[in-house]
């Protein structure tokens, strides 16, 4: 997950006292703002909750803190959350996630109510829903499989997505993770045009072998082969699109034996950026599957040369922010966004290759993923997820606290709203003062944050220690 802390907001509570919040932004967008005694509360939680070595906490002030005091404590809170992030083991533990669900729901209580919402298959198919707020993207996807009647064993290998569809564009804006609730993620971020979606989530083709044998799963993947190659994401003949036509509907299992063998089947494809290189200001098209990072480049003489880049060759990388404009969150201010990987070309050789791309936290999100996947792989795991179930406390802005059983709930959340426990704070809208104006550098585990001048764009190299990517060392000297 890629966190940052990129501003704050001066609140007032019910009793007409001022206080300061912390805008918490997740994988590029804004998720919730909390207070200090708040994270305070979850870093003491996770320290007894799990046995990971855990950054220090910004220490106490018994003071008013001076706005020199605040900044400093911004940026620690920034530097703490984005460290904890990187920490697979929590960033994956049912208390992470219960808590920035319940941070996310505090800080929309009161403005979004309990909706249906509508899930699309890739072939246009709707499935509408009656859901509560408080359900996550995990709670959601289950509900999807059971309306569909996927057995659930095969859950774990979908996901939802919010894209972004207008004609023949498609763009996947976001995958949603179980951190966050789809109704809350969707209205945050303000783009008409916006739906959200069934996908499968592996990068292994080999993980179709078992699902093909399901009939409602081999459905799904049947569905995604089909849309990704009208929209062009696996190149085709005319040939053999005319035969893949004449088999869609008769022999789903062999029209999908057939696209398996194509390029591009299992990748994810990225709207056209610019990269530097081969050399600077390269017009790419990025992919991202099979293990690998692959770029296409047009070239004047609209020749296509394509370069891939193996995961297991890239030894670490970073996402940066380049902001121009005096406010991070206005929409009309100029925001870019590269993804920056450090790649083994030859033995001894690592060289910076750099992507300016809207989509560059989405194609960290999908580095990080596969690269989990390798590695889980590696040790005969299986893509799950168990509840444990362990109890929790979550303190909530105005201070009040309520016991969580595992991951929330939507019943745990509906209860605590009749006792009058987590809205008490934000019946009214908060009045907020914009504090700071940010720029944030990221890289992958390690992430680091600097601020620049404003009113002008600033392009940071970050320095200092790098983390090596843990797929890094599965390199073998054929690779070299």
């Amino acid at each position: 997950m890629h966190f940052s802390v990129p501003d704050t907001q001066e609140l007032i509570d019910e009793a007409g006292n001022a206080y300061l919040g912390y805008n918490v932004h997740i994988n590029g967008l804004f998720h919730c703002t909390v207070r200090y005694k708040q994270l305070h509360n979850l870093h003491e939680q996770l320290t007894k909750d799990l046995e990971v070595p855990l950054p220090s906490f910004p220490p106490k002030k018994f003071f008013p803190l001076t706005i020199n005091q605040q900044e400093d404590r911004r940026l620690s809170l920034d530097k703490y959350i984005q460290t904890i992030g990187q920490n697979t083991n929590i960033n994956n533990s049912e208390l992470l996630n219960g808590f920035l669900l319940s941070a996310q729901l505090e800080s929309a209580a009161g403005l979004i109510k309990d909706d249906n919402i509508d899930i699309f298959l890739l072939n246009g198919t709707k499935i509408n829903l009656d859901v509560s707020i408080a359900e996550n993207s995990g709670h959601i996807l289950k509900k999807v499989c059971k309306q569909i009647k996927l057995d659930e064993r095969f859950c774990p290998y979908f996901s939802l997505f919010i894209v972004f569809q207008d004609g023949d564009n498609f763009i996947v804006l976001r995958k949603l993770q179980d951190f966050e609730s789809p109704i809350i993620t969707q209205k945050n971020i303000h783009k008409v045009g916006t739906k959200i979606i069934l996908g499968k989530w592996y990068w292994d083709v080999g993980f179709d072998l078992e699902l093909v044998n399901d009939s409602v799963a081999l459905n799904l993947l049947h569905i995604q082969a089909m849309a990704e190659i009208e929209r062009g994401w696996i190149p085709t003949t005319k040939e053999l699109k005319y035969r893949l036509n004449n088999l869609q509907e008769h022999n789903k299992k062999e029209y999908l034996e057939i696209v398996q063998s194509l390029k591009y089947y299992g990748y994810i494809q990225f709207a056209p950026c610019q990269c530097d290189y081969p050399e600077t200001g390269s017009k790419v098209l990025v992919s991202i599957g099979k293990n690998e990072l692959n770029i296409r480049i047009s070239s004047i003489e609209n020749a296509e040369e394509e370069i891939g880049f193996k995961v297991t060759r890239m030894r670490c990388w970073r996402i940066t922010t380049l902001h121009e404009g005096s406010d991070r969150h206005e929409e009309t201010s100029d925001c870019s966004l590269e993804l920056s990987f450090e790649y083994l070309m030859a033995k001894d050789h690592l060289q910076w290759i750099t992507i300016s791309s809207e989509q560059a936290i989405l194609m960290s999100v999908c580095l990080q993923s596969m690269i989990d996947e390798l590695l889980l792989k590696n040790v005969g795991g299986i893509k799950n997820q168990v509840e444990t179930g362990k109890t929790w406390t979550y303190i909530t802005r105005d201070g009040h606290s309520r016991t969580v059983i595992g991951s929330l709930s939507a019943e745990t959340f509906n209860r605590n709203l009749k006792e009058n426990d987590i809205n008490t704070c934000v019946k009214t809208e908060p009045i907020i003062k914009k504090i700071t104006d940010r720029f944030s550098a990221t890289k992958v585990r390690k992430p680091m944050l600097v601020k620049p001048s404003m009113y002008q764009e600033q392009r940071h190299n970050i320095d200092g220690d790098l983390l090596e990517n843990n797929a890094f060392c599965m390199i073998g000297d054929d690779d070299l």
